[in-house]
Order: C-alpha cells, then structure tokens, then sequence
C-alpha cells in the first residue's frame, strides 16, 4: 500500500484547469472578510484562514491543491461581541424573537427558506470544491436541507395546533406550550456542513432561541451566501456567526455560562471538552451527534446480490465519511468467500473522479492527514494477519483508493477505531454470538444493519439489538432518514434526539400557565384569550 503518484492507474486523474467544465469552475477565491453580529455583516480587518480545496489541480509538476478562498480567524473579543448580541436579542425571553407569536416566527423562516434558493448553484459548487462532495450529492444535500426546512415549519404547525387548547384537571385550568431555552450555540460536521448544521440551528430558531453558529472546520465558506438571507430575514441578534479556532472562538462562549444549548455533530472527545467548559453544566441542554461504528451483519441465508448492493453504499457512499456509514462487516464464514468476491468486484468498479463528472461516486478526502491515518490503521491490520483483498488501497495525493480488508479480528485497530473513510474491515463468523458481542461491547451505539432471509433468524436478533443500538435496520445500509424517523444513538454515540418533531421538543421546554376554576380567572383567561393580548395563552389555530 503506497502513496506513489507515478501509479500509472493515477494517470490524468486530476484535471488541468481547462478541463473544469465552466459551470464548475470556481472562479476568482472568495474571500471573506465579515461575519453576522447583531444584524449586520461586520468587517474584519485581522488574519485569515486559507481554506484549500480536496481537488487538486494538474499544473505540469504534479497535482496541487487549489485555493477556494479564506475566511475570518476571529479572536475571544468578536466572539464575546457575537454572544453579547445574541443576549440581548434573547433578553432573557423577553426579546422580540422569544416573544413573538409562533406564526410570526414562521414568517421569517419562510422568508430565509425562500433567499436560501436563490443561492443554490453557488453554495451546491461550494461543497463539490470545499469538502469533495459529487454534484448529485451535493444537490441533494442543499434540496434535503430546504426540505427540512419546510417540514419543520409544518412539524411546528402540528405541534401548536395541538396545544392551542386548555384543559382542567382537578380544577384547575391549564395550557402548556412549549417555549425556548435561551442562547443556543449551533456547531455542524464537515461530511454535511449545510443540512447536518441546519438539522439543529433551524429548531433552535423555529422554538423562539436566538443563535450562534460556528460552521465546520470543512465547509466554511459554502455558508458565506447565506449571510445576507439571515441578516435581512431575521431580527437583529437572532442569528450570528463565529468564525476560527476553536480554542479561541468556542471556549470563551461557553466558559461564560450563558449559552443555554450545545448542538454538536462529532466526536465525543470534543462534546466531552466542550460541554465541561460551561461553568454550571446542569443548566445546558445538549444535543449531541457522535460518532459510530455501525455493524454490518451477513447471515449464511442473506441474499448475497442484495447484501453486497446495500454493504457497498452503506460503507462507501461520500467515501465512507458519514457517522451512519457501515464500517465494520461481519459476514458467516458460510458465504464469505462468494461474499468477498462480490463485493471486492463491486468496491473496484466504482468510478472514481472529480465531484461534476457524471457517475462518480469516488472523490478526494477533504481532510488533511486523513490517508496517513488511513493507511496506518490498513498497516496495522495487515501486520496483524490481515490483506486488502480488493485492487485498492493505493493514494494520489488528497485520493484513496477504497481498501477491503479481512480478516480482522479484535487484535486490530481497524476492529474497534472509527475510519471514516474508505476503509471496509471484514469479519468472518461461525457463531452469531460473536458479531453480537461486539455490538454490546462496542463504545458506540447507533445503527447495525443485518441482512437475511428467515424471519425467524432476524426476530431473535432484533430483540436484543434494540436494546444495544437505536435503529436496527433490516436487508439495508444505515442511514438517517427519513427526517420524521428519530435518529440518535446510545452510548458514545449520541445524547438527545433529532428527527423533525423531535428536534422542536429538543430546543424547547414544556411551560404551562394555571390557575385554579373560578370566576375570577375564568373571566381573566377569557379576557386575555378574547383581545389576544398573549403570545403563549391563546386558542389560535394555526392553518
């Protein structure tokens, strides 16, 4: 396994500039200078971070890196000034946002779903340049993400409707609604920097809280259209945005005590120190997405077509760079060998290229050092008794090819460390008690996928498996939607919920108005409710 770029098989892989198609060509740097404070685009004058593209450029010497253009490397002073604003806004839930009727609140998210398509093309290059992702992909993550938008507000719709009315139970009068939490600090992954960062920050604003949201280390600058579609959709300090290292930018927000919630999606390394930084840790409400390490399991009466079809997007779709990925396959020694060959003749046939050429489902790693830790945890492996037995495993630059890998077994790295990328380790097994002890042993708990045919067979394992992860998915690769399912995990994998429901009761808190029966408030709730005089006590339906 070697980085050697005279592979003759590497040969033409990345294009001279010329060969971009014009639609796809990047064009001059985009080079940001501002960030959204209390309403306005904010210049700053300081240092920028280069932000460099997974798709490199043919230039006669060999393949170099192309630059995608620069973004701020703010400092703790505009960080405090970011949540100052978004306090103020807040007001301690006495600010306009906090206050405003939910219809009110969906008229401005409309308002920025609706400026959010009028940028599509150019955020949709943004992530084919910025982290890799194909075209096709890339448009659905921008159209999902506007999906998810509009199914939030009608999530909320349903929600509200339900709650527009009273009760009374052992006379008292009652109606609960749910209301924000305060300050939340929105922070996405990199593998889907727009709808994973929009799963959470959308919630959070739709409920009432005010915003600050920091894009991913990858994926920057395809956010950077957005900035005037959320300054001109919403009040002054509902959304801001922070911009640089983590150390300096993330950690005074929270040592501050007055951010209410922590949305992250990644590791759980880093939700551990982000959310031990937040003085009074009770008082923070997180949402968490974490990684995993979600099993495949084959069983000697799947039907191997239809595994291999699904174990070869469930391992390999955006290279293997998804939380829900399969990166662990565990397949009866009954059927490995007409298993492996299968799907090493299906893993070596995927075009592979740059993100606009037609069918490519292989493209450039965005991440810096990721094939060297790739190809550490593959060496590792093969010291240990293992083979890449597909034609992979050789790199070009920022381009791996993907490596099939078996047997592994529990002495390797590649057994228990999350690859997140286009690595696959096989495991043979005699007795199903072994890919189900690795399940329970595991650190994460957030999918497993198990193929077969005896529905029998499959009754035994789901039973203890939901016990063990929180979507067991049947003849199928994981993955997270629909958006209405709930997606979580248990262990290292996740705290919270998200789903378009889930996520409304996620950044809210249930909060009641009571009074006891009597005329006295009878006739005062009847009052408020009849000059709709409260935002929270009324009976209006939303259509």
């Amino acid at each position: 396994m070697t980085g050697n770029q005279r592979d003759p098989r590497f040969a033409g892989f990345f294009p001279r500039e010329d060969d971009i198609p014009v639609p796809h060509r990047l064009g001059v740097p985009l080079v940001q200078r501002d960030y959204l404070c209390d309403g306005r685009l904010v210049a700053w004058p300081g240092p920028l971070q280069d932000v460099h593209s997974p798709v490199c450029i043919e230039a006669g010497v060999g393949p170099e890196p192309c630059l995608v253009g620069s973004y701020p490397l703010l400092t703790e002073t505009e960080a405090l000034e970011v949540l100052n604003a978004a306090c103020r806004a807040y007001d301690n839930g006495r600010g306009l946002w906090p206050t405003l009727p939910i219809e009110e609140r969906i008229r401005h998210v409309e308002h920025f779903a609706l400026r959010m398509g009028e940028v599509r093309t150019e955020v949709v290059r943004l992530l084919m340049w910025e982290i890799g992702k194909t075209l096709p992909d890339a448009e659905k993550e921008f159209d999902r993400t506007v999906d998810y938008i509009r199914d939030t507000i009608d999530a909320l719709k349903e929600l509200d409707r339900v709650s527009s009315r009273f009760v009374i139970e052992m006379g008292v009068i009652a109606q609960v609604r749910r209301a924000p939490l305060g300050v939340a600090l929105c922070m996405g992954p990199y593998n889907y920097p727009l709808n994973e960062t929009f799963t959470t920050l959308i919630p959070a604003l739709i409920m009432g809280n005010t915003v600050i949201f920091k894009p991913p280390k990858l994926g920057v600058l395809l956010h950077r259209p957005l900035l005037e579609a959320f300054r001109d959709a919403f009040p002054p300090g509902v959304v801001n945005t922070v911009y640089g290292e983590g150390q300096r930018v993330i950690a005074p927000l929270l040592a501050s005590g007055r951010i209410n919630v922590l949305a992250f999606i990644g590791s759980s390394r880093v939700a551990d120190l982000l959310k031990h930084q937040h003085p009074k840790p009770h008082r923070l409400r997180s949402i968490l997405g974490l990684e995993a390490k979600n099993a495949g399991i084959i069983l000697p009466d799947a039907d191997i077509k239809l595994a291999v079809r699904e174990c070869v997007l469930g391992s390999l779709s955006y290279n293997g760079q998804r939380c829900t990925a399969l990166k662990i396959l565990f397949v009866h020694a009954s059927i490995i060998e007409d298993f492996l060959d299968q799907f090493c003749a299906a893993v070596d046939t995927l075009p592979a290229g740059m993100p606009w050429e037609p069918g490519v489902q292989l493209t450039p790693l965005p991440e810096s050092g990721k094939i060297d830790y790739l190809r550490g945890l593959v060496e590792d492996a093969l010291s240990h008794g293992a083979h890449i037995v597909n034609g992979g495993g050789q790199s070009h630059a920022s381009f791996m090819r993907p490596a099939v890998v078996h047997p592994v077994t529990p002495a390797m790295r590649l057994y228990r460390d999350e690859q997140f990328g286009p690595v696959v380790p096989v495991c043979p097994f005699d007795d199903i008690g072994e890919p189900m002890r690795y399940i329970a042993e595991s650190e994460y708990g957030q999918q497993v996928s198990i193929f077969g045919t005896d529905p029998a067979a499959l009754a035994d394992l789901i039973d203890p498996l939901v016990n063990q992860v929180c979507r067991v998915n049947l003849n199928s690769q994981c993955q997270r939607g629909p958006d209405s399912l709930p997606f979580t995990g248990r262990k290292d994998s996740a705290e919270g919920t998200l789903s378009v429901s889930d996520a409304l009761r996620a950044f809210s808190i249930r909060t009641l108005v009571a009074a006891k029966q009597n005329e006295l408030n009878k006739g005062i709730i009847r009052a408020i409710v009849t000059e709709r005089a409260s935002a929270f006590l009324s009976t209006d339906f939303i259509l």
